[in-house]
């Protein structure tokens, strides 16, 4: 009966999870593989912003082509590898209908758009997934700002210059660099991720993370370094309870050296990692979660 139907919906009485898809870059074409091979989930659809891209490399049938469809395939989780602007124009509306992992969380750096979302994720019944990626002790992290004993957290990242994806003015900054390592910004995340949204997922990951501090108070610090020609590497510094200034407080500081080759933006671990986090982004029935 259809009442029946509208109390015990179809997607949950679904054992495989249907995932879509949106962006085929690198990291999209990636997980569409994945899916593919995998009999725990299947593949409900794909978009890209030129379908050319995608046609001939997936089956026509797993091909979405105007994105504002999407609901159509029934999906129980919708992931956006594409770009920040993604998170802006649909959010919601794929709240309204599946789970949704933001894979370039810089979106939520404008107020806006994290508040809405936010908002949206605690009455609508799904929840919004942020992916850790390369931010190591992110579920740490949660705990003391969940506790409020989170008092502060610096994100560095250290890439070749090739690594990075800049916009003016540390473009600039970052194409005129010689032989030696040059600190492109120190300040809050909230302030970098329009500067740098293709490079700080991991930074816009630690402000959702500590969420008493948040996008203002999380600091974020970008070093162009050539001579990391097989690495890039990421350091996170908490600090916790206690006397900074003589030295008494709580500190943990981690530093990830994360294989890569010169010119990409993506570590070749981030990959396999946006995959776990994909498949665990499930179990939740709203708020906000880092998977």
């Amino acid at each position: 009966s259809k009442v029946a139907d509208m109390a015990d919906p179809a997607k949950k009485r679904r054992l495989k999870r249907r995932i879509g898809i949106v962006g085929y870059g690198h990291l999209g074409a990636y997980l569409v593989q994945e899916i593919l091979k995998r009999d725990d989930v299947e593949l409900a659809f794909v978009w890209n912003r030129s379908v050319e891209k995608v046609q001939g490399q997936v089956a026509e049938k797993f091909i979405l082509s105007d994105l504002d469809k999407f609901a159509e395939r029934n999906p129980d989780l919708i992931v956006e590898v594409a770009h920040p602007s993604i998170t802006e124009d649909y959010g919601e509306a794929f709240l309204d209908v599946a789970d949704y992992m933001v894979g370039s969380p810089t979106a939520l750096a404008n107020q806006k758009v994290e508040t809405k979302l936010r908002e949206k994720a605690s009455m609508c019944g799904h929840a919004l997934y942020v992916p850790a990626g390369a931010f190591w002790g992110a579920q740490d992290i949660k705990k003391m700002a969940d506790r409020g004993s989170l008092k502060g957290l610096k994100v560095t990242m250290r890439k070749h210059p090739t690594s990075f994806k800049l916009n003016s003015p540390l473009k600039e900054k970052n194409d005129n660099i010689g032989d030696d390592a040059v600190v492109l910004y120190d300040g809050p995340v909230r302030d970098l991720c329009p500067l740098a949204p293709n490079n700080v997922n991991t930074m816009a990951a630690a402000a959702v993370a500590a969420h008493n501090l948040g996008f203002d108070m999380v600091r974020g610090c970008l070093v162009s370094d050539p001579s990391l020609t097989d690495f890039h590497i990421v350091e996170v510094e908490v600090t916790g309870p206690g006397d900074v200034s003589r030295g008494q407080a709580f500190t943990v500081k981690t530093v990830r050296t994360n294989p890569a080759q010169v010119g990409a933006v993506t570590g070749t671990a981030t990959y396999a990692s946006f995959l776990s986090s994909m498949l665990g982004a499930r179990g939740n029935d709203g708020g906000v979660h880092l998977c």
